[in-house]
């Protein structure tokens, strides 16, 4: 039965997101908010998590899984980016944004896409997501928590309690987070290639 963790939205109590940090580094999996919509989450290297992410959401290799980073030092240690790539990046963060970039040598194997040998970043400006990556010290892995055979996530945390209560370890509610997923670009080309429209602009990306 999945831990349930009710946390202000604007104030974060210290004892509740100690609490959940305490969790992920244990092995568990998490579903917690974002500035897009809820996500699963686990501890980097955390095979067994990662195992069942891919059973609930039903992934196959080919998936980018996310590293949702604090910020651009810890974004830094994950992903190979140029000059060029960084201003672009920069000016879009924090936000509901994720970038499929080469993965560095910190990346494990299994979170790497087959062939490119890439991997998603990036950094939420969602007040509780950032009080979890600041006390966790690391990105959290993760993934948009859509079920299969659904157009949209869930957004309300007593739901995601309800339906996933045997299948992941604890639930992070501060209210709704909104439905629609990030936008995703991918700069592993060169250019900037936007895979998915979602709740980021991609205006400045066209």
């Amino acid at each position: 039965m999945a831990k349930y963790f009710d946390v202000h939205p604007e104030n974060p109590q210290p004892r509740t997101i100690s609490s959940v940090t305490d969790l992920v580094r244990s092995g568990s999996l998490i579903a917690y908010p974002t500035d897009s919509c809820f996500a699963l989450g686990c501890q980097l290297g955390n095979r067994e998590a990662l195992a069942r992410m891919r059973t609930i959401r039903r992934l196959d290799e080919r998936h980018h899984f996310t590293l949702v980073c604090q910020n651009f030092a810890q974004l830094g240690q994950f992903v190979h980016i140029d000059n060029a790539v960084f201003r672009a990046i920069k000016g879009a963060t924090p936000g509901a944004y994720t970038f499929i970039l080469p993965a560095s040598s910190e990346v494990p194997r299994q979170l790497l896409h087959p062939k490119k040998k890439t991997v998603g970043v990036r950094i939420p400006d969602h007040v509780v997501t950032q009080a979890l990556l600041a006390e966790l010290g690391e990105p959290l892995l993760s993934t948009t928590l859509l079920l299969p055979d659904e157009d949209e996530p869930m957004t309300q945390g007593w739901e995601i309690k309800e339906r996933l209560d045997h299948v992941v370890d604890a639930v992070v509610d501060s209210g709704d987070c909104g439905t629609q997923a990030t936008t995703v670009i991918d700069f592993s080309g060169g250019g900037a290639e936007i895979v998915r429209r979602g709740a980021g602009d991609t205006e400045r990306f066209e």
